[in-house]
């Protein structure tokens, strides 16, 4: 919901061109690296700007995200209690990364270098028969790209480009496109609600995990529930559900701005 409403608001009320504005909507899905790949392909100019924000906002989830919560939901929504997580069988972890990669990617095959790598890791992790290459991807050459990203990011923040109005208006529409999304996916858990029986109903703190902010959206939503319970109601483990769904729906959604704008 905040990507294309910031996306739309960007082009239609802010002059920007489509290709620049699918690159600032983006900024709603809270992903740093999918908001990188997209701006590199519709906006490279915008580059510099674009990722700032991405990083930035994901940062402020616990600063952000609080507050609407507290706006959008009631003290008996927030103590509705969510089932703990079941066992899941070795061929069910095994089969959700591929059979998940290789949906997205017949369905949006632009979003598949998302998609696929996000899936990749997955796999490599859970498969447990290849320990050495998951240490290494997730110690340090992820610390050695981090480095190399960040450094090639900065290199285009060029005075002349950086500082600018148009600068401070991304920053604008990332902040409403993150505060959107945060929103939608609280609203569509409370639309669900309504066609739910009383003992099935969705705690709707959990969709406002529903962004790529990876486990620290999940981790906002346990905290602020569990504060706002005494305890008695914990559901990071349902809010990762959410949490991974946002993750693959901005890499798709990034991947329907690259099918249409490229």
């Amino acid at each position: 919901m905040g990507i294309f409403i910031a996306a739309l608001s960007a082009a239609y009320l802010f002059g920007f061109t489509p290709r620049e504005a699918a690159s600032i909507g983006i900024i709603g899905g809270a992903d740093g690296p999918t908001s990188i790949f997209l701006a590199s392909k519709l906006a490279p100019h915008l580059l510099g700007p674009v990722a700032l924000a991405a990083y930035s906002y994901m940062a402020l989830v616990p600063i952000i995200q609080p507050p609407v919560l507290r706006l959008l939901t009631t003290k008996k929504e927030r103590a509705i209690d969510m089932p703990q997580a079941r066992p899941v069988s070795r061929t069910a972890v095994i089969l959700f990364p591929i059979f998940t990669g290789a949906f997205a990617s017949l369905a949006v095959p632009s979003s598949a270098p998302l998609v696929g790598m996000l899936m990749f890791g997955n796999l490599i992790r859970e498969s447990g028969v290849t320990d050495r290459l998951r240490k290494t991807a997730g110690g340090a050459l992820i610390d050695i790209v981090t480095i190399f990203l960040g450094l090639a990011v900065g290199a285009t923040m060029d005075g002349s480009r950086f500082l600018s109005p148009q600068t401070l208006m991304i920053f604008g529409l990332g902040a409403v496109a993150f505060i959107f999304s945060t929103a939608g996916g609280i609203t569509f858990a409370k639309f669900l609600n309504l066609f739910l029986s009383e003992k099935n109903k969705i705690n709707p703190c959990i969709g406002a995990a529903g962004v790529s902010a990876v486990p620290m959206a999940a981790r906002v939503v346990q905290d602020f529930v569990s504060q706002n319970t005494n305890g008695k109601v914990n559901p990071i483990m349902a809010a990762m559900g959410p949490n991974v769904a946002g993750v693959i729906g901005s890499a798709v959604a990034a991947g329907i701005f690259l099918a249409l704008l490229s």
